[in-house]
């Protein structure tokens, strides 16, 4: 019932911040909740290595992690409101050479209290999660397809992830080859199959119900969606976003293993910690970007 009532409330919040996006024709309201998970994400991350990462490593994670999402939004919205060329990318390089330039310079500073361990721990923690969320930002800024990208992410996810419990536990026991025995011993490869399955009837449930709201004028209007010969290409996607969520679920599944860790938080009762439920989001972000730009490089 808890993990429930936490997954309902998730979900209100995701699409509220969207609701704000699509209405206000404004990337930054759902940039705030990009940011929101980025600063929760690390947060986790750094708590969940304890020891391994000392304190000044951690105000610089925290304070770097943010700021390059911070850093990438801002100026891409102050570039495009001035129709100038577009910083956005070189600026947020500058800003992700400085932190490690701060990272190495505790090396120097604090030669004796830093260690090449708790150095590399924050590297880490650096980059995972914030470098896939300044992903997940690029795709919510994107000139096309932006609202629909962010739609993939957030909906086929979920779709995959239902599907691949359903068809677990139905078919577990009965077929019970593991995906990964020793990074995560429940999940079967009939629940991936299950996943990808699950990604395929998310992606024709998101076509048909963004091209209505497109219509009725909610959301950007896609043109290549009209066509329904494209639904093979959004099938193909969501069957490819389904199985990076699934790589994205077992590879927070490997760090909390090597932590020795249930869940990276407390924050979302049934579910642990914000990672526990956007490590499949991340990992599809760089995924759906990919396509998208690729398909608007191609097709337009």
């Amino acid at each position: 019932m808890k993990r429930l009532l936490t997954g309902t409330v998730y979900v209100l919040v995701v699409l509220g911040f969207f609701a704000l996006r699509a209405a206000f024709g404004e990337p930054l309201y759902f940039d705030a909740l990009i940011l929101l998970f980025c600063v929760f994400g690390t947060f986790e991350m750094c708590r969940a290595l304890k020891e391994r990462i000392d304190l000044s490593e951690r105000l610089l994670v925290q304070i770097f992690s943010a700021a390059l999402i911070v850093c990438y939004c801002v100026a891409d919205r102050v570039c495009s409101m001035r129709g100038s060329v577009n910083y956005a990318p070189y600026l947020t390089f500058l800003l992700f050479a400085a932190g490690l330039m701060a990272f190495l310079g505790l090396i120097v500073f604090r030669h004796e209290k830093t260690q090449l361990e708790t150095l590399g721990h924050a590297l880490l923690v650096f980059c995972y999660p914030s470098a896939f969320l300044l992903v997940l930002a690029g795709l919510n800024h994107m000139p096309v397809y932006a609202e629909l990208g962010v739609l993939c992410v957030f909906v086929l996810c979920p779709f995959a992830d239902c599907f691949a419990y359903v068809f677990g536990k139905a078919f577990g026991k009965k077929l019970p080859m593991k995906m990964s025995p020793h990074v995560s011993p429940n999940k079967t490869v009939i629940g991936g199959l299950g996943g990808l399955f699950g990604g395929a009837v998310g992606a024709v449930a998101l076509f048909y119900v963004y091209l209505a709201l497109a219509r009725a004028g909610a959301v950007s209007e896609v043109a290549f969606l009209e066509k329904n010969v494209n639904l093979v290409f959004f099938i193909g996607l969501g069957i490819l976003t389904a199985a990076f969520a699934e790589v994205g679920d077992l590879a927070e599944s490997a760090i909390k293993r090597k932590l020795g860790i249930k869940d990276m938080g407390k924050l979302l009762p049934g579910h642990g910690g914000v990672l526990d439920r956007i490590d499949s989001a991340l990992y599809v972000s760089p995924v759906v970007c990919f396509v998208l730009l690729l398909r608007f490089m191609i097709a337009g």
